[in-house]
């Protein structure tokens, strides 16, 4: 279809991303980095998720409204708010500690629920809630779900679109892979698979697309803006697989050339963040990595 300014919603996943070979954090998570991008191309979008009435929280919500998003949408829930302490090594990431909070799971209350069922297109985060996968498939609502992290943890029957990551070796073939999707329910299927660019079965076809070179300064929320990009493209401006494609590795390369997932001012570490977690810190320390 096409459709200048469809109704958008990203569900899910949010986090404090704390960088502490850098000293410095950011705000991202996959459902809040699509829902940002969004509203950078001008579209009506808006971001559901939890956090917790918390400092990390705070930090967050004062992201989420600098980047144009309703910080009404988001729901406080008893709990801490998702924290990750990484390192960065030439702009890849490095995973100490993963904390999803109480966003983990997360599934809209009543009234948040309602507006899903009033949008033109929904995305799910990672780590995303079985029990909502099956509810908007029930209800025919049409929803995308990034699942690179756990490809078949969840359930895909009829899931109308995938994403996930796939072998960035050029001589693995990427086939195999969307068969299996495909065998698990998924309708369409995109698998990105870094410098080797990306590919899209739309049901009956296979399409293929490059990267595009930059030099890279983080490659946090590239998959975020490939994910938005490619959405908007391909169901509401109604450009072709192929052209879907390429105008999102387009969009993904430019998000690694700034730190964060998307533009945002760049805050310090606060000292109660590594006084809070210090354990983890000092025992990562300890070990040598």
């Amino acid at each position: 279809m096409t459709k200048a300014n469809p109704n958008l919603i990203a569900v899910g996943d949010n986090c404090l991303d704390a960088y502490l070979s850098k000293g410095f954090v950011t705000v991202g998570g996959n459902a809040l980095n699509v829902a940002v991008q969004w509203r950078q191309q001008g579209l009506n979008a808006r971001y559901f998720g939890a956090l917790g009435p918390d400092a990390e929280g705070d930090i967050m919500l004062a992201a989420i409204a600098e980047a144009g998003l309703d910080r009404n949408d988001v729901e406080i829930r008893p709990g801490a708010s998702a924290v990750t302490l990484l390192t960065d090594d030439a702009g890849e990431r490095r995973f100490l500690l993963e904390s999803l909070g109480v966003g983990e799971d997360y599934v809209p209350n009543a009234d948040r629920y309602e507006a899903l069922r009033q949008a033109d297109w929904l995305h799910l985060g990672t780590n995303s809630s079985e029990r909502l996968i099956r509810r908007l498939v029930a209800d025919g609502i049409p929803f995308s779900i990034d699942i690179s992290t756990r490809h078949f943890d969840l359930s895909l029957d009829g899931v109308p679109l995938v994403f996930a990551s796939g072998p960035d070796d050029p001589t693995k073939p990427v086939e195999p892979l969307i068969a299996r999707f495909r065998a698990a329910g998924a309708r369409e299927v995109v698998v990105t698979c870094g410098r080797r660019g990306s590919f899209y079965h739309d049901g009956s076809t296979v399409f293929a697309a490059g990267s595009v070179p930059v030099t890279v300064v983080d490659t946090c929320g590239a998959g975020d803006s490939f994910i938005a990009t490619f959405i908007m493209s391909r169901f509401f401006a109604d450009l072709s697989g192929q052209a879907a494609l390429d105008s999102a590795a387009e969009r993904a390369s430019e998000t690694c050339t700034h730190l964060g997932g998307f533009p945002q001012p760049i805050r310090p570490i606060p000292e109660w963040l590594l006084k809070k977690y210090d354990d983890v810190i000092g025992s990562t320390e300890r070990a040598g990595t």
